[in-house]
């Protein structure tokens, strides 16, 4: 069976860079559909943290006004070194704070500020505040039946389905509900009403983070009449006299053919679960070792290799493909596995990490792309790319660590699993971990001698407004360190994952796909983690992924929008050269 749809626009995948570009092309005017290859929408975008690197954008202004254009640029170009591509650049510049403002006046997307610094803020041009936004909280039945087809939140990262924002008060009051009564009625309240929700609609309807972007963005496309075919993975572009023309589609046992007017978007995802890509790619995995990706698993690099197959380039070319991030792998009580991303545990004061040899080998509260990118580096000779968490008795039941939760939580089932491992001493616990005794002892023993009095000499933790956002605040003089004394003693292994990957197709700055002679491939355009960063494979500050890709989909879709409406010869003159 086959079927036949005509539109101005297709868009292959549902994230936030195609959901950017279908909602702006249908405000110009054209008729837009967008395929997803898996049941529900939202793809990596559901599962991340929601937030938006946007410098100079409205809410950035407002909490810092010395922010400079210069001093973006400055940044910019000291973090990508020789991967500055000043075109990328200024277009992102010029468009960021117009695509917030777009889609704040015209769609149901709101953004509120953070307090996130850049995660470099001492380089040249880094700030301590005003360049990272987040979606705000979003009760998902504004979606109405397609509520269900909401990709649901990362399970690791909740509780009990509950969602929470890393920077947000929630998590400091569940830190604190055994110790204070104020934190204690808050967690009692979002309980009740999650619990609540759980009863009524068998998932939690206030959505924070990641899925509240994915959820306002689903439902401006939605209201703007946009159908998101799910379950509809697309298998290959379709040329017309060397143009993309369209694509073909699968619905069950239907040949969908979508011809496409004015062109055809991919924004699937990157390549994070292309087995045979990442081996080239990642250090880590070429030289055997181990890697878990928690980003959804249809993200197999369809959109590299349908590019490719029409003369794209898709090649690999940054020192750090992917933005990396130490995960641990979990086994919940039902036998099913699951990733956990190491975000928050790592700033906490009393936990370090340490490699097979017992030594530490960076500032663990650097971000999870850098504490990444040192741990590759430091495990290179070695089939193994890993480390532990350590901590003491006392940090345990106050942080947790990966997983397991803070006290009252019970972490008999984590020792059971093997997930978290436990030593009366640190010999015991280095001996059940596979640590050498020895140098997880001295390393603890000279650890602990600055940790004393609020310092860690070795690798100077806390001693950058980004280290210290995430720790203890409560913990002096230093929120990111103190002192691991007293047993038992705990650790989890980490491994290597990515939140999504940084290489992709060569495109122009409009998002325009290129072959190897930099000429265009008319009508066919990348977005999103298809096209490759412009962050040339470094991470300068939270959201530099949602923010860059909202914005260059906002820039594709009003480039395609002025070809539709511009006179036939001029779109055949515009569309030879990527500068042109």
């Amino acid at each position: 069976m086959s079927q036949t749809l005509e539109v101005d626009l297709v868009v292959v995948g549902s994230g936030a860079a195609g959901l950017a570009t279908a909602i702006t092309a249908r405000k110009r005017g054209l008729n837009v559909v967008v395929l997803e290859k898996e049941a529900v929408f939202g793809g990596t975008t559901a599962l991340s943290g929601g937030v938006l690197w946007i410098p100079l954008g409205p809410h950035g202004r407002q909490q810092n006004p010395a922010d400079s254009r210069q001093a973006v640029r400055e940044y910019l170009m000291a973090e990508t070194g020789a991967y500055f591509d000043e075109a990328a650049v200024e277009t992102f510049l010029d468009n960021g704070p117009k695509m917030i403002e777009f889609f704040e006046r015209e769609t149901s997307m709101k953004f509120v500020p953070t307090l996130y610094p850049d995660y470099h803020p001492y380089a040249p041009g880094g700030v301590d505040i005003g360049r990272s936004i987040l979606a705000a909280p979003f009760d998902i039945r504004g979606l109405g039946k397609d509520m269900p087809r909401l990709k649901p939140p990362l399970k690791t990262i909740t509780f009990i389905g509950m969602m929470f924002n890393s920077s947000n008060a929630d998590l400091k009051h569940f830190f604190q509900a055994t110790k204070s009564l104020t934190s204690f009625i808050y967690v009692a309240k979002r309980l009740a009403t999650h619990i609540k929700e759980l009863a009524l609609y068998r998932r939690g309807i206030n959505v924070t983070s990641g899925n509240a972007l994915a959820a306002r963005l689903a439902k401006s496309a939605l209201d703007l009449g946009i159908a998101i075919l799910t379950d509809t993975p697309v298998t290959e572009i379709v040329m017309t006299d060397g143009r993309a023309s369209g694509v073909k589609a699968r619905q069950g046992a239907t040949t969908l053919t979508v011809n496409a007017r004015h062109g055809v978007v991919l924004a699937c995802g990157g390549f994070p679960h292309d087995l045979k890509r990442i081996t080239a790619a990642y250090p880590h995995l070429a030289r055997g070792g181990e890697h878990l990706s928690p980003t959804p698993k249809g993200n197999t690099g369809d959109g590299l290799a349908m590019a490719e197959a029409v003369g794209a380039v898709a090649d690999i070319r940054f020192k750090d493909s992917a933005a990396w991030m130490p995960v641990s792998r979990v086994v919940f009580a039902n036998g099913e596995e699951g990733v956990f991303p190491h975000l928050l545990d790592r700033y906490k004061p009393g936990i370090i990490g340490v490699l097979r040899n017992g030594r530490r080998f960076t500032n663990e509260s650097n971000s999870y792309h850098d504490v990444g990118a040192a741990m590759i580096r430091a495990c290179e000779g070695g089939k193994e790319t890993a480390m532990w968490l350590v901590c003491d008795k006392p940090t345990l039941a106050k942080y947790g660590i990966g997983f397991v939760k803070p006290a009252p939580m019970p972490i008999g089932r984590f020792l059971r699993n093997g997930y978290l491992i436990k030593g009366n001493t640190l010999d015991e616990l280095a001996r059940k971990a596979g640590i050498d005794p020895a140098g997880l002892e001295s390393t603890i023993r000279e650890y602990n001698v600055g940790a004393d009095q609020g310092k860690d000499p070795a690798f100077g933790r806390g001693s950058t407004s980004f280290n210290r956002y995430l720790a203890d605040p409560e913990n002096t003089p230093n929120p990111c360190v103190a002192p691991i004394r007293k047993g038992p003693f705990f650790a989890v292994k980490v491994i290597m994952g990515d939140l999504g990957t940084f290489d992709g197709i060569r495109t122009s700055a409009r998002g325009e796909v290129l072959r190897s002679d930099d000429s265009v491939i008319d009508g066919l355009y990348a977005v999103g983690n298809d096209r490759a960063s412009m962050m040339g494979g470094n991470y300068p500050g939270a959201g530099i992924t949602h923010g860059p890709n909202m914005t260059f989909g906002y820039v594709t879709a009003n480039h395609i929008a002025d070809l539709a409406t511009a006179p036939v010869h001029a779109r055949s003159s515009r569309a030879v050269l990527a500068g042109a």
